[in-house]
């Protein structure tokens, strides 16, 4: 079917689905739909999704929704029976694989892993299109975007004002998916049907709206490679309010900003802005990732999330004497490390978040001073928690949540005080070069010609040794695999200082040390985790780090922490 017979066609499919009965009440969130990157196992890790084409029908009034897609699914192994991960409170209301409708007793999906036995075996290499009817209620979020879910909101004017943010808990909180950050769909056409009034802000380009003639409108996205939890809705009394970006890579890159009646000039401002973090990112990494299609933000109920180019904002266009917006940013940033950089799974998270926070100071420093460079650093290295591994096992599923073990706070502070201090170790051409190379899996990232990729830490690893020439497992064993920061210690007997490293490492940790003696800098290298210094005099005023480039355990800050 061409996309315009298609999308009428799947938009009159998930208004026309019958309403839920008996969903009076609002069931917990299953276990499993609850997590998000569960293992590959079973025919989810056989299956690829190369095209999805989701319909989904919003009714405001009833918190409900009515889904209808269409995957093109290709194997690579034989499989008597396909697996999706889906929230079980939907019903499903039929499944139709190739052109046989399947008997209900075909598929079951009592934990939140749709299982659907296949009418026929499928061989490896083959390809299936299946077509999934469902419909229900989806859960509330308990406190978007920390505990995700649906977004039932009101504007200031009593309209409909409705999000989803399901980064912790998957997309399989509201469209059948397979939940893991590796798995990413070539194609994802979204087609959105609201109440007339209504706008739904989608990711990628807008293909066309359609005027259904039955008070309802539908809006026809297309995305390429997005990731699952990227996919989102966003739906509102919506104005669009935009402006062009000349890339410095030669593309022109719409900047467009949906947001409520009444917000156009802070919205102009913020697109402003915008177009300053475009000139920091292409400068500092390398072209946007998706010019082709968008630089998207949507104004939220919710604070916010970084949604492939239809970026959540909820931060209420709040001033900040640091002259930016912080939430707008650091969101913009995941465009890089999360969108087209994806964490293999969960648990190397801190690409996203430590990369992405890091940004932040980097872009205040290249705007407005190392001042602001400097206090940005210091701040959120206070944040820093390290009572866990930054990177846990494999097979182990982190809490985000958990404020105790603190993982949640240190994948954005301690990952981007690593990255300051990779920095120190390895050089400014090294740093940026190889995290271009990271995000990009290229030298020459072209626009048009950029594909996503999907990392783990240690591909960062042996991206930067192969660059820095060096063997830095100390390093990443270190900081990412060992929960207790390094300690430094150090001793003075006349004229002599001596330095040593101790971490829970079993490697000797060889960072070598900037000293400043009666203002006079020098670096102490330190093989097998030790080193000395002769002082011109046993008073001698001595610095170590001056400034501040390693990242250790702090007394001060340890102390300031327990009496809190």
């Amino acid at each position: 079917m061409t996309p315009r017979i298609l999308a009428l066609s799947l938009s009159a499919a998930a208004l026309a689905l019958p309403a839920t009965a008996g969903a009076q009440f609002a069931p917990p969130l299953a276990e499993r739909t609850g997590q998000t990157d569960l293992p590959l196992d079973g025919p989810r890790a056989a299956m690829t999704l190369d095209s999805v084409t989701l319909a989904i029908g919003i009714h405001p009034d009833e918190r409900r929704i009515e889904g209808d897609g269409i995957y093109i699914v290709s194997v690579d192994e034989a499989l008597a029976e396909l697996a999706f991960d889906l929230d079980p409170r939907f019903t499903i209301r039929s499944i139709i694989v190739d052109d046989e409708t399947l008997d209900e007793n075909s598929w079951q999906n009592p934990d939140g892993l749709l299982t659907i036995s296949l009418p026929e075996p499928v061989s490896a290499g083959e390809s299936l299109r299946v077509r999934i009817a469902y419909g229900g209620r989806p859960h509330v979020a308990l406190n978007a975007p920390w505990e995700g879910g649906f977004v039932w909101d009101r504007t200031p004017d009593g309209e409909p004002w409705i999000a989803t943010a399901v980064q912790g808990e998957g997309c399989d909180m509201f469209w059948p998916c397979i939940d893991h950050s590796s798995s990413r769909i070539a194609v994802m056409d979204t087609l959105v049907t609201v109440p007339d009034g209504l706008i739904a802000a989608g990711n990628g380009a807008l293909v066309e709206t359609i005027e259904n003639g039955d008070d309802t409108t539908t809006f026809h996205w297309v995305a390429r490679d997005p990731s699952n939890y990227g996919i989102s809705l966003q739906i509102g009394p919506y104005e669009l309010t935009e402006r062009l970006y000349e890339s410095r890579y030669g593309n022109t890159i719409p900047i467009q900003f949906w947001h409520l009646p009444g917000n156009n000039k802070d919205a102009r401002r913020l697109n402003a802005e915008m177009a300053s973090y475009l000139d920091f990112f292409e400068t500092t990494i390398g072209p946007y990732p998706f010019g082709d299609e968008k630089a998207g933000i949507a104004e939220t109920p919710h604070l916010g999330m970084e949604h492939q180019t239809i970026n959540a904002y909820g931060n209420r266009f709040r001033p900040s004497a640091l002259g930016y917006d912080w939430l707008l940013a650091h969101e913009f940033a995941h465009e890089w490390f999360a969108n087209q950089l994806t964490h293999a799974s969960i648990n190397h998270m801190w690409l996203h978040e430590g990369i992405g926070t890091w940004m932040q100071p980097l872009y205040l420093g290249w705007s407005r001073g190392e001042m602001f460079y400097a206090s940005e650093m210091w701040r959120q290295r206070q944040m820093i928690v390290s009572r866990v591994p930054l990177v846990p096992p494999e097979g182990t599923l982190p809490d985000y949540n958990d404020r105790e073990a603190g993982w949640g706070i240190d994948i954005y502070a301690k990952g981007a005080w690593i990255m300051h201090t990779m920095r120190y170790l390895v050089g400014e051409d090294v740093t940026f070069t190889s995290l271009a190379r990271l995000t990009y899996g290229t030298d020459n990232p072209v626009p048009g010609e950029i594909a996503p990729v999907s990392r783990t830490t240690d591909d960062y690893r042996v991206l930067l040794e192969e660059m820095s020439g060096e063997d830095l497992n100390w390093f990443f064993d270190a900081y990412f695999y060992q929960a207790a920061l390094p300690r430094l210690i150090t001793t003075r007997d006349g004229e002599t200082m001596q330095l040593r490293w101790e971490t829970p490492s079993d490697l000797a940790f060889e960072m070598p040390v900037e000293v400043e003696v009666d203002g006079f800098a020098q670096k102490i290298e330190m093989p097998g985790g030790t080193g000395e210094i002769t002082l011109p005099r046993s008073n001698a005023h001595v610095q170590i780090d001056p400034r501040n480039q390693i990242l250790m355990y702090d007394e001060a800050i340890a102390q300031a922490r327990e009496a809190q």
